[in-house]
Parts: structure tokens; sequence; C-alpha cells
């Protein structure tokens, strides 16, 4: 069993690699776990080229490795410190459609996800990321809250 649990480094996360780490007994053998953040990209137009031009393409790649590894830190200490093993990604690109593309090119069996992210507006009942993965998916979609 592949699965694949999305990371943006909010309390959610924390709650749903805990939430995973604690259950994986409930699975036959040892599932493959993967770790993916996907960070948005600067908007296209004039912001990206600008931000291109006057800090060069290496800032911009480096900009998004860094908050990638920063985002991806939380669930991967936390699964390490249990001795659970991963693989860790990110992308950078539309955060539902890089979601749904690595799940079926990796033949990802279920999709774990904590019910909100960084830009979850409060008092909302799920994230609109969680939203639009249940409703383009035919992949078992766990949310944890």
């Amino acid at each position: 069993m592949r699965i694949l649990l999305t990371v943006d480094g909010s309390i959610y996360t924390k709650k749903a690699v805990k939430y995973l780490a604690s259950h994986l007994a409930f699975f036959k053998e040892m599932p493959e776990l993967h770790l993916l953040h996907v960070k948005a990209p600067i908007p296209a137009g004039l912001a990206v080229h600008r931000a291109r031009a006057l800090l060069g393409n290496n800032a911009v790649d480096s900009y998004y490795k860094d908050e990638s590894e920063k985002a991806l830190a939380v669930a991967e200490k936390a699964l390490s410190k249990k001795g659970i093993p991963f693989k860790s990604s990110y992308k950078v690109g539309e955060i539902t459609d890089e979601i749904r593309k690595y799940a079926s090119k990796n033949k990802i069996d279920l999709i774990v996800m904590g019910s909100h992210g960084h830009g979850a507006l409060a008092g909302a009942i799920m994230g609109s990321v969680a939203t639009k993965i249940m409703a383009s998916t035919d992949i078992p979609v766990l949310i944890v809250r």
C-alpha cells in the first residue's frame, strides 16, 4: 500500500502525521509512505518575471526549495523520531493539480491530509485544498482534523 501524506507545516499537518503514525498497525504490512509539499508559485506574469529578473532564477528556485523543506521538516522529524520510513518530495504549482498528478504517477492508494492548511479561514469546516482533492480524485482521502 502506498500512502501520500500532504504537508504544509501547519498544526493540521502535525495532527495528520501523529494520527497516521499511531495507526500504522491497521495495515497488514508497513505502507510505503510519501510526503509531499506543494508550494504555490509566485503569481504568473509581471511578478514572477520581476522576481526572477531582480533576484535571479537561482534565488527564486532556492526560495521554493527552502520553504518546502521547512514545511516538510515538521512531518519528517515526527516520523524519523518513530523510525517510520518515508520518501519526501516537493513540487511548485497549483496545489490540487500537483497532488493529483503525484498521486497518479506514484500509484498512491490513500491520500492523508489535514483538514486545514496555512491558508484556511477560521471557522471554515474544511480547507479548500482538502475539499478540491476529495472532489477531484477517485483515490480514498483521509482527512484528519
